[in-house]
């Protein structure tokens, strides 16, 4: 009993892992599951085009309605932005990225609109030129003026007051966008005391309330954000490709700031608002944070994030061993002692709690732990998780090579060489691991770990299957240097 009851604690960790992979490949994350690229011909472009036409025709509404603008750009030498008469940002180039605004996002509108006495109003403004990164802008039929431009962090910022109090308005629709093999998504996100997101084409609406640091649209690794005043309530709503985040309280002034960029880490950080929690390392973020350093430090050194990834694992393989040698040992050392449990079994059959003393003075004679070889593994677990979420996360990857065939790191491997690779080497590794005495339908379904492995890893990131393979070459060579240190 207490043998079988050590095998399915191990099954259960083995499991874990399974549902870590298996969650993200049948039910993708919408927390920060950035897309690479959209594959469409031109016809489905097409199709997509007239659905978002309809989709913003039908709500019938003027801020969406075709108007002719008057363009204005904003250059600071570092990004460009231009911008038409009802603010909404039409192209953006960013410092940190060679894809502009309009290549993420290929139909979105962010737009202002405020409300008075229950009206609402689409503000249209003039606009007077101070210098190349900063104009005046003024709306006289509806009592608002300010400024816009660019400031040092490259954000576009929003100043308006007027003499009468309004509520502003955000609103933001954008196409849905999706990868063919479903594990991508466009998504709404928001952050106040967390990070909330929505996937965009979601029918069903849903609604946050709070007071609200930034919310914006992430996709294909880059980041749109609206930063807003956080210290007022707002309410948010989504429904299919438009987001409404309404000011509860009016006012009389009011002012935002808005950034695109590509989402990574550090620049996310030196921007400020508290955007870097937009890559959402979620309940690993105090480990993979570290992970990711690593990462960046060795790349500097190997030039190669592929050698980087291998390194990195071989060393947290190492680190952790001491935890991994207390496991592997303990279930060496269950399985010497099977015979004995098995007698203690047979003779005390018919007295259960006497097979409870006899076994539990075995484990005490013995050394061995039915615990002791899952309790290690666990406690290691949120190192190996958080590595998962760095590597399904990280724009490092993005467009970074390896060798051979692997020329993008961030996306699957194209032949599915690795995944196959992984669950060979899975299955050796199951070969070497100490049988403790399990059931044959147990044994069946362990056969059958690398198979299931492999399969949801063939539509993973290229970089995190090529550590769950080092990972497990290294496991297997640590435990054949456990099983000559325990004969």
């Amino acid at each position: 009993m207490q043998s079988n009851d050590n095998k399915n604690a191990i099954i259960a960790v083995v499991l874990s892992g399974i549902i870590l992979f298996g969650w993200n490949y049948f039910f993708p994350s919408e927390v920060y599951t950035p897309a690479k690229k959209v594959n469409t011909s031109e016809n489905s472009t097409k199709d997509v085009k007239e659905d978002i036409k309809k989709n913003l025709v039908s709500q019938n509404e003027k801020d969406f309605a075709e108007i002719k603008d008057t363009i204005v750009v904003l250059d600071n030498g570092v990004i460009k932005a231009s911008i038409d008469q009802n603010l909404v940002i039409k192209e953006f180039e960013t410092f940190n990225s060679k894809i502009a605004l309009s290549q993420v996002f290929e139909q979105y509108k962010n737009t202002l609109s405020i409300k008075r006495n229950n009206n609402k109003i689409i503000p249209r403004f003039s606009f007077e030129k101070i210098n190349e990164s900063l104009y005046n802008i003024k709306d006289g039929e509806n009592n608002l003026s300010g400024t816009i431009g660019l400031n040092d962090l490259n954000y576009i910022v929003v100043k308006l007051n007027s003499s009468e109090t309004f509520i502003p308005e955000y609103d933001l629709v954008s196409s849905d966008q999706e990868m063919d093999d479903g594990q991508k998504f466009n998504t709404f996100a928001f952050y106040g005391e967390g990070l909330d997101t929505v996937k965009v084409g979601e029918e069903d609406s849903e609604t946050f309330e709070g007071k609200f640091k930034w919310y914006g649209l992430d996709f294909n690794y880059h980041f749109l954000a609206n930063v807003i005043d956080s210290s007022k309530l707002y309410k948010a709503e989504t429904k299919g490709n438009r987001l409404k985040l309404l000011a509860i309280e009016p006012t009389n002034t009011i002012e935002y700031k808005t950034i695109f960029l590509k989402k990574n880490y550090d620049d996310l950080k030196s921007v400020g608002s508290s955007l870097e929690h937009a890559v959402d390392f979620g309940m690993w973020g105090i480990i993979a944070v570290p992970i990711l350093r690593g990462l960046q430090f060795l790349y500097t050194v190997l030039q190669n994030y592929g050698l980087a990834i291998i390194v990195l694992t071989i060393f947290i393989r190492l680190l952790t061993f001491p935890l991994q040698y207390k496991s592997f040992k303990s279930m060496k050392k269950m399985q010497v002692i099977q015979p004995e449990l098995k007698k203690i079994k047979e003779k005390y059959k018919d007295n259960p709690q006497k097979v409870q003393q006899e076994t539990m003075a075995l484990f005490k004679k013995s050394g061995a732990s039915p615990l002791g070889g899952c309790l290690p593994m666990i406690l290691q677990m949120p190192i190996f998780f958080a590595f998962y979420k760095v590597l399904f996360t990280s724009v490092e990857l993005v467009d970074a090579p390896f060798y051979f065939w692997i020329h993008d790191l961030s996306e699957k491997d194209p032949f599915y060489i690795l995944p196959v690779l992984m669950g060979l080497a899975m299955f050796l590794n199951m070969k070497l691991t100490p049988n403790t005495s399990m059931d044959p339908a147990q044994q069946k379904m362990m056969m059958f770990m690398p198979v299931i492995f492999s399969l949801f890893m063939i539509n993973l990131p290229a970089g995190l299957t090529l550590y769950i393979l080092i990972s497990t070459i290294m496991g297997m060579l640590q435990q054949l240097f456990v099983n000559k240190q325990t004969v």
